[in-house]
């Protein structure tokens, strides 16, 4: 899909979607790290809102970073986890 057919409000249940870790990680270091956005700004995209309060959310490329930071995540904690 290209830039010009992305989905504007596209995924806005992704808190649902990762309900399993959702309090298990710090929300404000992994959007600084991996967005270089504010919390305030993921944590509106994690409730399906944008920054005016009307209906918002993830749009594709934003899902596939978040898809991807999880997945560099994961291999950083599975690498600390090996270091033991």
């Amino acid at each position: 899909m290209n830039k010009t057919n992305e989905r504007i409000i596209g995924i806005t249940d992704m808190k649902q979607r990762i309900s399993e870790i959702l309090m298990a990680i710090s929300w404000r270091d992994f959007a600084n790290n991996y967005f270089h956005k504010s919390s305030s700004w993921f944590y509106h995209k994690m409730d399906g809102i944008d920054g005016n309060g009307g209906k918002g959310g993830f749009s594709d490329s934003e899902a596939e970073q978040m898809r991807n930071a999880l997945y560099d995540l994961s291999d950083r904690i599975r690498r600390a986890a090996e270091r033991i």
